[in-house]
């Protein structure tokens, strides 16, 4: 915690419940990806995820009109790469049986809208509440926390139902996984602040540095192969993170 900080629940902070509702969305967004996957299978759930990053960026650009950085037309050009990037590059043909029936088409549109929410009320939050970097922690932490009770209460309904058992495994799975999103969160947080909170800048470049290390990742551990499409889709990725940023790396010489 920052000096002279604490953790604590102040309703009094006209930004607490926010937070707390904020990390509930973070529960239900992420239950809705498990139904999605599950139902209408991991490629249309993968797509509406990543291609989600067109909600906060037109918010930013439309309703939030944060003046962080002027756009140009090579800034849009990139927009418009980094989208088709996401597409192409995370599209996998798949075998897979989809199991679902009547309106669980839809699974995939929620998880699409829930994405794009959560991460423009990350935007929302940080212009309105987070006046400093050094109360990212503390705003961060209140956010987590709502995901924590949220989640909770789904454990034990889960627990009491018989449908869930709680192991080691989970335990040590949940730790691994909990420390680099909560990281992910801070330092997205920090990077809106540090670009004037332009989510039109930051989250497309978040979005697809998410992609190119996965990509990574996946070829150099798990030696998986990438399609014609997914290599285009790196390589627009490529031209995208240049474009959108194009200001930033001439400065550099």
């Amino acid at each position: 915690m920052p000096e002279g900080q604490s953790f604590e629940l102040n309703f009094s902070e006209n930004w607490t419940f926010y937070a707390l509702i904020l990390g509930v969305g973070f529960i239900i967004t992420f239950l809705l990806s498990g139904f999605s996957t599950q139902r209408m299978g991991m490629t249309a759930t993968s797509l509406a995820n990543n291609i989600s990053l067109v909600i906060p960026v037109l918010c930013s650009l439309l309703i939030f009109k944060t003046q962080g950085r002027p756009f140009d037309g090579l800034n849009y050009l990139g927009l418009a790469l980094a989208l088709g990037a996401v597409a192409l590059s995370t599209f996998k043909k798949s075998n897979e049986k989809v199991s679902g029936k009547g309106l669980d088409f839809l699974l995939p549109v929620a998880v699409f809208l829930m994405y794009g929410v959560t991460n423009t009320s990350i935007n929302y939050l940080n212009i309105n509440f987070i006046k400093s970097a050094d109360r990212t922690v503390p705003v961060t932490l209140v956010m987590v926390f709502g995901a924590i009770l949220a989640g909770m209460i789904v454990l034990v309904i889960r627990v009491i139902r018989g449908q869930e058992k709680i192991e080691l495994k989970n335990i040590l799975a949940s730790i691994t996984l909990g420390v680099p999103n909560f990281l992910s969160f801070y330092f997205l947080i920090l990077a809106l602040t540090a670009y004037g909170n332009s989510g039109a800048f930051v989250y497309p470049l978040y979005n697809i540095g998410v992609i190119l290390v996965s990509a990574l990742v996946a070829f150099v551990f798990f030696k998986e192969k990438l399609t014609t499409l997914n290599k285009i889709g790196l390589l627009l990725a490529v031209a995208a993170i240049g474009l959108i940023s194009w200001q930033d790396i001439q400065g550099l010489f």
